[in-house]
C-alpha cells in the first residue's frame, strides 16, 4: 500500500516550550481581577439563558457588568503606571 499523504515532521513545540514564561505569568496575575470579573459576568449570563430575567437577575447582570468595567479600568490604569515607572 502506498501512502498518498506526505510525511512531515511534527510541528508542535518541544516540551520545554510548553511552560509559560515568568513574564506571561506576571501578565496573567496582573489581569486576574479582570478575568474573575468576566467569569462572574459569564456565570450570570449563562444563568439567564433559559429563563426570563427577574428584577433581581437584572440587578445581578448590571452589577457584574459594572464590575467588569471597573476591573478593566483598574488593569488599564495599573498598566499605565507600570509603563511610566519603567521609563524613568
Amino acid at each position: 500500500m502506498k501512502l498518498i499523504v506526505p510525511v512531515q515532521d511534527a510541528v508542535t513545540a518541544l516540551a520545554a516550550d510548553l511552560e509559560p514564561t515568568a513574564a506571561e505569568l506576571d501578565a496573567i496575575e496582573h489581569e486576574a481581577p479582570l478575568i474573575a470579573a468576566e467569569l462572574e459576568l459569564l456565570d450570570v449570563q449563562i444563568a439567564l439563558l433559559d429563563r426570563p430575567a427577574s428584577p433581581l437577575d437584572e440587578r445581578r447582570l448590571r452589577r457584574a457588568a459594572n464590575k467588569v468595567l471597573a476591573a478593566r479600568a483598574e488593569v488599564a490604569n495599573r498598566g499605565a503606571s507600570v509603563r511610566e515607572g519603567d521609563a524613568a
